[in-house]
């Protein structure tokens, strides 16, 4: 469903502060991803184990002043539960306009407090915010005063903790309902480990559920991080787009996962690019060099299609059959 005016009608949501209530283990997240956290990525990773998705971050003041913007950038679903809208913002009435219209269709309002590239701090949102407090601080105040669903932030570290157990500490004073840590300061890059004491720390002075970002490829590091952290859940970007299944446990992505994602995809209608994308990074740890070099020149979907039926015996027909019959059993 493209996204539609919310006077017009609105979808029933998951209540995600009952699911971290009521959860019997940890909770699994996957990470907003600009370009590829869309509705059929969102849909697939549901069917492996994946309990909330969000969306990409979205520009809050262009997605409230724009009708192109928010049918771009946000359509849904019945399917589509739970899902968090996550937005950058630099002020709170930019935010609060935008999620007053995205309301009716989500479960959940994120601010973004983490993205650390040189463009969103030149705008003051992302990464920019972890040194402004009190912007955020009412940002959460009068989204919470337009809104009936949670409020939360995905944050970073400081490198002084104190200044996190700060930041924190304000948010928690205007009710923000929930906090994602990715365990790195704004400056470090992805390739530094995340800091498990970081993320142990905020877990320890926030009095709502906090999940665990950084460095989660396998089922294995989640557990390791929440063993380690006491957190409520984990959330996962990089990890879940190389391999979709993995909070189902697989080490790298099986095929009928691959196979999901297509046939979603062209359901849904996806563009080359993101198609392709898509698929390179599933492939990235099965496929040789020499497969990946012909396969990763492809540019038309028909291409892809055209290369995935003959070296791998893709029949999107014959899925679609055997998911129906799945569903009537």
């Amino acid at each position: 469903m493209p996204f539609k005016d919310p006077s017009q009608r609105s979808i029933p949501r998951t209540d995600i502060m009952q699911l971290f209530s009521t959860r019997n283990r940890p909770l699994n997240v996957c990470a907003p991803m600009v370009r590829y956290s869309k509705l059929p990525f969102r849909e697939l990773v549901r069917r492996y184990n994946c309990d909330i998705v969000y969306t990409p971050m979205i520009l809050a003041d262009v997605f409230s002043a724009s009708n192109y913007s928010r049918e771009c950038e946000f359509s849904t679903n019945m399917l589509d539960d739970p899902v968090v809208i996550q937005f950058a913002a630099s002020n709170g009435v930019d935010l609060a306009n935008a999620a007053e219209l995205a309301a009716p269709y989500v479960s959940g309002i994120d601010i973004n407090c983490g993205c650390p590239q040189k463009w969103a701090i030149n705008e003051k949102i992302g990464a920019h915010l972890m040194s402004d407090p009190e912007s955020v601080r009412d940002m959460i105040r009068m989204t919470k005063a337009r809104v009936n669903v949670p409020c939360s932030i995905k944050i970073r570290i400081h490198k002084d903790l104190r200044e996190t157990e700060e930041f924190v500490k304000r948010a928690l004073s205007v009710g923000v309902d929930f906090i994602t840590v990715h365990g790195r300061t704004r400056r470090q890059k992805s390739t530094e480990p995340v800091s498990l004491e970081g993320m142990r720390f905020v877990k320890e002075v926030s009095t709502v559920p906090v999940l665990a970002n950084g460095d989660v490829f396998s089922i294995d590091d989640a557990k390791m991080i929440v063993d380690a952290t006491g957190v409520d859940g984990t959330m996962s970007a990089r990890g879940i787009l190389e391999n979709p299944a993995l909070f189902a446990g697989h080490k790298t992505t099986p095929w009928e996962c691959i196979e999901d994602y297509v046939d979603l995809a062209l359901s849904y209608g996806t563009n080359a690019f993101i198609f392709h994308h898509h698929l390179m990074y599933m492939f990235e740890n099965t496929m040789s060099n020499a497969e990946r070099r012909t396969f990763n020149s492809l540019t038309t979907i028909p291409s892809i299609l055209d290369y995935l039926e003959e070296h791998y015996g893709l029949d999107i027909a014959q899925k679609r059959n055997r998911r129906r019959t799945a569903i009537l059993i």
